[in-house]
């Protein structure tokens, strides 16, 4: 990894620093692209270790604000994207910084972002995002059925291929399944899994859930793998346990018939050794 593998973008912005410091920069917010879905823990070091260099680069900024969101500081996140909006002018964080209102417990701003002015400049998937945070601050305020009637857009019922088309759906079954109408969620958890190509909002495993089957991680099913082992070696399965039983039965009747018959052969001979003693006595 050189850095090189940077948006052209990005990497323009780090112009103005020392070829080297420029490079570590470039290299970190590499790793935070990389670490950010699997460890975003690791992504925020990196991160905020970039803006300790570059801390006037749009990109250093966006990275930490993203990173921050993820790892659940959301006043960071919010004062992160509110710099990357001041210095790029863009509004495209804006359902990000909605959600991160949520996360400060103050969902009514997240509704008062929607209705702003440059909600109204978002792209189609950027209003869809931020109509699936406003639906959830409905739900953080209890209003249950808004948060449904807040998702019912024409995008619903989109042909697009798109992933907010996937997550559109999937929050609307979310809403739909806290009013209590799991008839209707499950259909569109059904029509979200059929949106869904790369499985990014789980709903066919939700489904699945919803029919009873249980699906382990790669963890589960190595603990499983080691309890049956230990089950060979320690404790039996059932199968195992009922053979025992039989065989423990069995050599309890076996050892039964032999301990009778030691037992009749020594009263025999006690019963001699005592005839004779009484005899001699006699």
């Amino acid at each position: 990894m050189t850095g090189t593998e940077l948006d052209t973008s990005v990497r323009s912005e780090l112009a103005t620093l020392h070829p080297a410091v420029a490079k570590e920069v470039a290299q970190r917010l590499v790793l935070v692209g990389r670490l950010l879905d699997e460890d975003p823990e690791t992504a925020y070091l990196h991160a905020a270790a970039a803006r300790e260099r570059a801390a006037r680069a749009p990109g250093v900024r966006e990275a930490v604000g993203l990173a921050a969101y993820r790892t659940g500081r959301y006043a960071e996140a919010l004062a992160e994207l509110r710099t990357v909006r001041r210095l790029t002018g863009s509004n495209d964080h804006l359902p990000v910084m909605a959600d991160c209102e949520r996360g400060l417990g103050r969902p009514e701003r997240a509704l008062e972002m929607l209705r702003s002015p440059e909600a109204r400049g978002l792209d189609v998937a950027g209003r869809a995002e931020l109509l699936i945070v406003a639906a959830g601050a409905r739900a953080d305020m209890g209003e249950l059925e808004a948060a449904v009637i807040t998702l019912q857009v024409p995008e619903l019922t989109s042909t697009l291929r798109e992933p907010w088309i996937a997550r559109l759906r999937s929050a609307y079954a979310d809403a739909l399944f806290g009013a209590g109408r799991d008839e209707e969620a499950r259909l569109w958890l059904e029509r979200a899994a059929e949106a869904d190509e790369d499985g990014e909002t789980s709903a066919a495993e939700r489904l699945a859930e919803l029919d009873g089957v249980i699906f382990l991680d790669d963890d589960e099913l190595d603990e499983g793998e080691q309890g049956h082992g230990e089950q060979g070696h320690g404790e039996p399965d059932g199968a195992t346990v009922v053979e025992m039983a039989r065989d423990a039965a069995a050599g309890e009747a076996a050892a039964g018939e032999t301990v009778t018959g030691e037992d009749r052969g020594g009263a025999t001979a006690g019963t001699g050794e005592d005839g004779g003693e009484t005899g001699a006595d006699e």
